[in-house]
């Protein structure tokens, strides 16, 4: 359905049936992507999930604003990108022109209104850096790029 409003939905991405999208036309899904169940993506400038890309429940990705100095509240409008293999957790909130790096993750709760980089972990309100992110080698498990931390 979202591919007849012109969202482009990949190969096994999964946008679950109650997530809200608003313009799906402004909304890019890569490979093994997901938007869980009550997601809210407010499209108003496009959003793209790199590949195996999570957004968890109740997360809300809003791409529009007002700009509140002005005396006609006009609409301010930015894109924001999830990079492949990002985590958006549970009731996140990501701003307008964020871009969400590869592998980072964003904790549950979070409101993040900055860039946040490659394979770090951020949380609260706003978002400050955590800790790096370190993926657990596992036999046959799906390999990530050359740049990732892994550990035993």
């Amino acid at each position: 359905m979202l591919r007849l409003f012109g969202a482009v939905v990949k190969e096994d991405a999964h946008p679950y049936p109650s997530c809200r999208i608003w313009a799906p036309w402004n909304l890019t899904m890569e490979k093994h992507s997901c938007l869980a169940d009550d997601v809210d993506c407010y499209c108003v400038a496009p959003i793209k999930l790199g590949a195996h890309v999570t957004v968890s429940q109740y997360a809300f990705l809003c791409t529009a604003t007002h700009d509140y100095e002005d005396p006609e509240f006009r609409l301010i409008t930015k894109p924001i990108e999830i990079g492949d293999y990002a985590w958006i957790a549970a009731r996140a909130f990501v701003a307008p022109g964020v871009k969400i790096g590869e592998g980072a993750v964003v904790g549950a709760t979070a409101s993040v209104y900055h860039d946040v980089p490659d394979w770090t972990v951020v949380g609260g309100n706003p978002a400050r850096f955590i800790k790096q992110r370190v993926v657990k080698r596992v036999s046959g498990a799906q390999p990530y790029p050359e740049n990732v931390v892994l550990h035993d």
